[in-house]
C-alpha cells in the first residue's frame, strides 16, 4: 500500500450554474475593511505628543519665556548637517518607511481571515472565518468512506485538501470525495468560491 501513488485532483472551478447561484446576482464581493485601531491610535498619540510639544513652546515664547532647548538644538542640527549625513539619511529612510507603512495600511482591507459570504438581503453584509469554513469542510470529508485523515486549508485564490485513504481504490474516493467538497464549497454560500485543489494518497508507513 506504501507504493501506491497519490491521486491528484487540479483546480476544479465551480460549473456556471453553480457560479451564478453562489456569486449572486447583486455582487457584494467586497472584503471587509479592517478598522486598524492600534495603528491609528498609535499615530494619534505621535501626533497628540508633537503638536502639544510645539504648541507649548510657542506659548512660552509668547509669553516671554526662553523656548524649549531641543528646538534650538534641532534647528542648529537642521542648519548645520549636510544632506549626505548619515543621520539625515537615516532619519529621512525611517520616514519614507513609516509613510509607505500608513500607505499600505490605508489602501489594503486587511481582515485576510474573513471571507465575504454571499449577500442576499441588500443591507445586510456577512463574512465566514476561514478556520470554520476550514473546519466545516473537513468534517464532511471525514463522512467519506475510506478517509483517514484530512488537512485542509482555504484560501484566497484556492481550497487545499489533503486525505489520506486507508481502504478502498483512490480514484473512488478522490471522486466522492471532489463531489462533497465542491457541495459543501458551495452551501459555504461564498461570494468568492475558491476552485478545489484535492490529492488523495495512501497513510505513511506509521500511519501518516
Amino acid at each position: 500500500m506504501n507504493g501506491t501513488p497519490d491521486t491528484t485532483a487540479g483546480p476544479s472551478a465551480p460549473s456556471a450554474e453553480g457560479g451564478a447561484t453562489m456569486g449572486g446576482a447583486s455582487g457584494g464581493r467586497r472584503r471587509f475593511w479592517s478598522p486598524r485601531r492600534v495603528p491609528a491610535g498609535l499615530l494619534a498619540l505621535v501626533a497628540l505628543v508633537i503638536a502639544g510639544a510645539f504648541l507649548y513652546d510657542i506659548a512660552a515664547v509668547r509669553a516671554h519665556r526662553p523656548g524649549m532647548s531641543w528646538r534650538h538644538d534641532l534647528a542648529r542640527q537642521l542648519a548645520e548637517r549636510q544632506l549626505d549625513d548619515v543621520w539625515v539619511l537615516t532619519g529621512a529612510a525611517v520616514a519614507a518607511a513609516l509613510g509607505l507603512w500608513l500607505l499600505v495600511l490605508a489602501l489594503t482591507p486587511g481582515l485576510r481571515s474573513v471571507l465575504t459570504m454571499r449577500r442576499v438581503h441588500p443591507d445586510v453584509r456577512a463574512g465566514l472565518d476561514r478556520d470554520a469554513a476550514a473546519t466545516v469542510l473537513r468534517d464532511r470529508a471525514l463522512e467519506v468512506a475510506g478517509v483517514q485523515a484530512v488537512r485542509v486549508a482555504v484560501k484566497r485564490r484556492r481550497t487545499d485538501v489533503r486525505a489520506v485513504s486507508h481502504f478502498r481504490d483512490l480514484d473512488d474516493v478522490r471522486e466522492d470525495l471532489t463531489a462533497v467538497l465542491e457541495g459543501a464549497i458551495r452551501g459555504l454560500g461564498l461570494a468568492r468560491p475558491s476552485p478545489l485543489t484535492l490529492r488523495v494518497r495512501r497513510p505513511g508507513r506509521k500511519g501518516r
